[in-house]
């Protein structure tokens, strides 16, 4: 693989899959060999719009094919742990959309699925790999802004989403924290950690999962992080990091910024601009090419153990403010 590209799979078909390939066509080591589908009408379709040599009318198929080094799990919320499972068994190297799973003990199971099979597995967590957020985290552990005191973060989209819509529907995942709220979640951990006292209100739809959510992450060293989401408004989409001595600005939308405003106290504002060609997916996609050529069955920008946290986490929320699926 170190002198050749890294041959992708796309395991759907939906638009995040179409974002995904089009931004691998930025990266001039990567190859897209094939897709996979339950349907062999979609699949056919993706290939035939994206160029693709190879279509496949189920995953399994897929993972079999052994000109295909790592397959994209992207498909919706609840799919992630049945084709990642799939995926895995056939020895294949796994990139999984967010939310990881639809709870931390399915996770955790992909996890282990993958160590005993030793192959590679990453959550396509692509807020960890953009470079605005590791340029302003890194500041933030040089000091740049003192002992970080309070993390604000958002996201909230307008809809309304008709009752038919995958987010109002509790079997599909439906609601605005795995969707959306992941990400203030996410900021919060980079810049914070995991916190040490949790509490969270929603406001439910009728068919019983989150439509506005309010998160307070508390932390023993005295800081706190802020966080909502929702689909019942347009929020900024932003994220700021107060710390002692300033605050970074994170400018929206911040879950894959391109550029931020670092704050000191007593000087002007620096604006820290990383602009990037395409969405944005191929960092994440860069980061799995080098971990597998280093062969690393793991990347140290989205762990196995921060993934398991965050799924944690999200576990934790959704029993406080009443949320199940299925």
């Amino acid at each position: 693989m170190t002198e050749r590209p890294v041959r992708w799979g796309i395991l759907s078909t939906g638009g995040i899959a179409t974002s995904f390939v089009k931004d691998l066509r930025l990266l001039p080591d990567a190859e897209v060999t094939a897709v996979g589908s339950r349907s062999a009408e979609a699949a056919e379709a993706f290939a035939a719009r994206h160029d693709i040599p190879r279509a496949y009318a189920s995953w399994a198929d897929l993972a079999a094919d052994p000109d295909v080094d790592v397959i994209y799990v992207a498909t919706p919320h609840t799919g992630h742990y049945a084709a990642a499972q799939v995926c895995l068994a056939a020895g294949k190297a796994v990139l999984c959309e967010k939310p990881f799973t639809l709870d931390r003990a399915t996770s955790a199971d992909l996890v282990e699925q993958a160590r005993k099979q030793g192959v590679f597995l990453m959550e396509a967590m692509w807020t960890r790999c953009n470079p605005s957020i590791l340029r302003a985290r890194d500041l933030v552990a040089d000091g740049a802004i003192g002992e970080v005191t309070t993390v604000h973060a958002d996201f909230g989209v307008a809809g309304p989403f008709p009752p038919e819509h995958r987010m109002r529907a509790r079997a599909l995942g439906g609601g605005a924290l795995l969707d959306l709220g992941v990400y203030p979640i996410t900021i919060a951990h980079v810049f914070l950690g995991a916190p040490d006292q949790v509490t969270a209100w929603a406001h439910l739809t009728d068919e019983g999962v989150d439509e506005n959510t309010g998160i307070v992450f508390g932390y023993d060293s005295g800081a706190v992080a802020a966080l909502t989401c929702g689909m019942v408004g347009a929020t900024p989409i932003g994220a700021s990091i107060t710390g002692t001595l300033g605050r970074i600005e994170i400018a929206p939308p911040a879950f894959v910024p391109s550029s931020f405003t670092l704050h000191r106290h007593g000087a002007e504002p620096e604006v820290m601009s990383t602009p990037f060609p395409g969405t944005g997916y191929q960092y994440e996609a860069a980061e799995v090419q080098r971990c597998l050529r280093a062969g690393e069955a793991e990347s140290p920008l989205v762990p196995h153990a921060v993934t398991l946290e965050i799924m944690g986490l999200l576990d934790d929320i959704r029993a406080q403010i009443g949320v199940t699926y299925g």
